[in-house]
């Protein structure tokens, strides 16, 4: 009989332990942890996880926390093998009271972290489940010493709202490092162990309360702690965090960031959710602040500007607000940011927004902002979003045609032209363009016309100097992958961009030529600190340094004294820069792109359904050069950037020349100076101011 009953026992935990860890993957404690996503400048950004764990070694743990858990959850854990015989003992004689059931739990430490590591064992509350723990603990106990036990426990044990472990329930709870947890917090994260829900300081903190309070008398008890530290920690409030920002720091770049990964994973072999990563990003905190501030002040004040349209006309407010369905007073006051706007109106009422900054040299990215920062979205604008570009495609004809050989003192005649253009039925149609003042005038030059932003000389240009098809090519190789679409109509910039795009294709101008590929991972370094991967900026030449310099000079002259001049008069950023500003039809886009030799920024303003207008007036001047110029200024003054010029390479020369036939002068011409690609110089002599010519008699008469 004894013999038979021992062969089925020793054959009922035969089958038990079939399943359970090996010996081999307990000396191998490889846990799931939270892969960290950093700024360049040190600041943590983002989690990614599916379990938020951090972990930290025993050393970095305060001991208050770890007898905290001693006293409350094993007193007898320093002297046992992994069960104690007593609480056992003691748990079934309570649980046997009829009607049998479990009243009483007898889980060591161990035999929790064997629960809590090795999901073989499961969850259910079993007589099987509870004879696996103990043969997992026993187990634990004979490979680990009871100091790295407790490690692995700290740093495995759920603490409630999804953190695992004391580094990240400190962070969570009190954002404060585990190292920094005072013995009322360490009182209270153990209190929650038993029933991290019912316990939680953030949805339940009276029992939250009772809790840390038993805790800390557990420890009195203990001599743990003495009477002194036990009343003055008994006499502290609550001071946990309410609430977790989920969202992180910069969520729209973490999450192009979390994406790039996600390509990663194959190819390296990751799981960015479990395997503790850090992840090193070309993002700075600074500049991303720098420009929040500026694109949400830019935003309200955009967003009032359409609220007062929308108001005065009673016929497109109730048509775009749906006013037959929801209530006209609940739509104005959360148009007013009282409230937060119904989801379904949010395409048609909401003024959106994308911003990208990108170092010049490297390609880095420094700061992206993929729509309004009090309205996030999964949507990036700022990488996903195609929109009419407007006259921030003009520097891309100039571009063109500066790289064929035309100087900036060429002329065209300021006069309107024809178009023929495909409607969306297929039809070919007349459209006559006109500038965006309305006027007209007589010879202009290529400067001016920039300087202006006019339409007319940007039309003539790909009908006279370089065709649709040449002007696509330019785009193309200055790294625009939207389809540009090879018609008369591309000198008004009617071909959609992504604004991360165009804006890494100006730092271009401002990197003497040289496209540098944006990016926004530095390294990805493993959980023991191994750099796995390391990226290097991909550079390629795409212009010629002469022509990129010429496009900058005429930029600039967009900035001192052209459309963009508001960036200097107004909003005092003073350092060398070029920029342009660009609207669309019906004031539907605005932008501002530009640069200087540290930085290139670029942001959009709109409304995320392209029908909806901004509003009569709201150009690129008026709607988004504030958030670029105010960003700038910002950026400038908080890196210690110093005024410094573009470089002016060999083959560039500043030439005298006649101020009306922007020829070589004669002596009886007045003068100016402008920049030539030398070899493009002017070498033919003015024809106007000659012997004989009115200024020449003038002069002989005087």
């Amino acid at each position: 009989m004894f013999f038979g009953f021992t062969f089925l026992s020793v054959g009922y935990f035969w089958i038990l332990s079939r399943g359970l860890p090996s010996l081999e993957q307990l000396e191998n404690y490889d846990p799931d942890l939270v892969t960290r996503i950093f700024s360049a400048d040190g600041v943590l950004l983002k989690e990614l996880y599916t379990q938020r764990r951090v972990f930290v070694d025993l050393e970095e743990i305060p001991a208050d926390l770890v007898n905290a858990a001693v006293a409350s959850e094993d007193r007898r854990f320093y002297s046992h093998w992994g069960i104690s015989l007593r609480d056992v003992i003691r748990a079934v004689v309570i649980n046997a009271i009829p009607p049998p059931r479990f009243r009483q739990g007898f889980s060591s430490i161990t035999q929790q972290l064997a629960r809590n590591l090795y999901d073989t064992i499961g969850f259910k509350k079993t007589i099987a489940r509870k004879l696996k723990e103990m043969i997992t603990a026993i187990q634990i106990e004979r490979t680990y010493t009871k100091e790295e036990i407790l490690e692995m426990y700290v740093n495995s044990i759920h603490f409630g709202h999804g953190t695992f472990g004391a580094q990240a329930a400190a962070k969570r709870y009190f954002k404060k490092d585990a190292s920094d947890l005072t013995l009322d917090e360490c009182a209270m994260l153990v209190g929650i162990l038993p029933r991290p829900a019912t316990y939680s300081p953030i949805n339940n903190p009276e029992r939250a309360m009772r809790r840390r309070n038993i805790v800390l008398r557990l420890m009195r008890k203990q001599n743990l702690i003495t009477q002194s530290r036990y009343a003055e920690a008994r006499a502290l409030e609550l001071r946990v965090t309410p609430g977790r920002d989920d969202l992180g720091k910069a969520p729209y770049f973490t999450e192009h960031v979390r994406r790039i990964l996600e390509q990663e994973d194959e190819a390296l072999d990751l799981d960015i959710y479990r395997d503790g990563l850090i992840i090193y990003t070309t993002l700075d905190s600074r500049l991303q602040t720098a420009a929040e501030n500026a694109v949400m002040q830019t935003v309200v004040a955009n967003q009032e500007k359409l609220n007062s349209r929308l108001f005065k006309d009673r016929e497109e407010f109730e048509e775009l607000a749906y006013l037959g369905i929801y209530p006209e007073d609940s739509v104005k006051v959360m148009l007013e940011g009282k409230a937060s706007l119904y989801e379904e109106l949010r395409d048609k009422l909401l003024v959106q927004t994308a911003f990208v900054a990108v170092e010049p040299k490297t390609g880095h990215i420094k700061a992206m902002i993929g729509g309004r920062p009090d309205y996030y979205d999964q949507f990036n604008r700022a990488t996903q979003a195609q929109r009419q570009p407007g006259s921030i495609f003009k520097p891309f004809i100039y571009t063109t045609a500066i790289d064929n050989g035309y100087a900036v003192t060429h002329q065209l005649l300021n006069q309107p032209v024809v178009l023929n253009i495909q409607s969306a039925s297929g039809d070919w149609e007349k459209w006559m363009p006109s500038n965006y003042d309305g006027t007209t005038g007589g010879l202009t030059t290529l400067r001016e016309g920039l300087r202006r932003s006019l339409n007319l000389i940007s039309v003539r240009m790909v009908q006279e100097l370089v065709p649709p098809e040449v002007v696509a090519n330019t785009a193309r190789r200055m790294h625009l992958t939207t389809p540009i679409r090879a018609v008369d109509a591309i000198a008004l910039g009617t071909s959609e961009v992504y604004p991360l795009e165009v804006t890494s294709s100006y730092a271009t101008f401002s990197n003497s030529g040289v496209w540098s590929k944006p990016m926004a991972i530095q390294r990805i370094v493993d959980r023991f600190g191994v750099t796995i991967k390391e990226y290097s900026p991909h550079r390629e030449e795409v212009l010629s340094e002469e022509t990129a310099f010429m496009m900058t000079d005429l930029l600039r002259t967009v900035l001192d004294q052209g459309t963009g001049g508001r960036a200097r008069w107004m909003y005092k950023f003073t350092h060398p820069a070029g920029g342009k500003t660009g609207t669309t039809q019906n004031w539907t886009d605005a932008w501002f792109v530009g640069y200087s030799p540290y930085l290139a920024a670029g942001v959009w303003f709109g409304v995320d359904d392209p029908k909806v207008s901004l509003g009569s007036k709201q150009d690129g001047s008026r709607a988004a050069l504030p958030a670029w110029a105010r960003f700038m200024r910002a950026a400038h003054d908080s890196m210690g950037w110093k005024h410094k010029d573009f470089p002016q390479p060999d083959g560039i020369s500043k030439e005298k020349i006649c101020t009306v036939s922007k020829d070589f002068p004669t002596r009886y011409c007045p003068v100016e100076e402008e920049y030539f690609i030398t070899k493009y110089a002017p070498t033919r002599s003015c024809r106007i101011h000659t012997e004989g010519s009115p200024r020449r008699e003038r002069e002989q008469s005087g």
